[in-house]
């Protein structure tokens, strides 16, 4: 009787690592082409993209955002790197504005990265600013 009970819960200890895995690829098999959506400024597909995730995952884009890299970038710099102004400006309407003053990945915050690059003209910039 007690070799059953060991058995069982090895299996259920397995079975949850594993969809905790599984469900780890689905969510990056969800936003295989997330980067390719920003850099073609493709707002109405963002947002499907985004729900999708949302509803399958219960994750929201601040969950995830940070884990998501574009050529060593963020989505909001991918955006402002390719003039992408629509989805730029959703992403920043989408992120709480305290994570926006939040340093990268390099350790630079959004703002100072811009200011860096010479993007202060750009439209995401100013949405940016507002946002702070």
């Amino acid at each position: 009787m007690l070799k059953i009970v060991k058995t069982s819960l090895v299996i259920a200890a397995s079975t949850l690592a594993f969809s905790h895995t599984a469900q780890a690829n689905d969510v990056n098999e969800a936003l295989a082409n997330i980067c390719t959506i920003v850099q073609a400024d493709d707002k109405g597909e963002l947002r499907k993209k985004m729900r999708r995730v949302q509803s399958d995952f219960k994750l929201k884009l601040r969950d995830y955002y940070s884990g998501v890299s574009c050529g060593g970038q963020s989505l909001i710099r991918t955006a402002l790197s390719n003039n992408a102004v629509e989805v730029g400006t959703l992403l920043v309407k989408k992120m709480p504005s305290k994570d926006l003053t939040q340093p990268e990945a390099d350790g630079k915050t959004l703002q100072a990265w811009i200011a860096e690059q010479g993007l202060q003209s750009s439209p995401i910039s100013a949405e940016l600013n507002d946002r702070i």
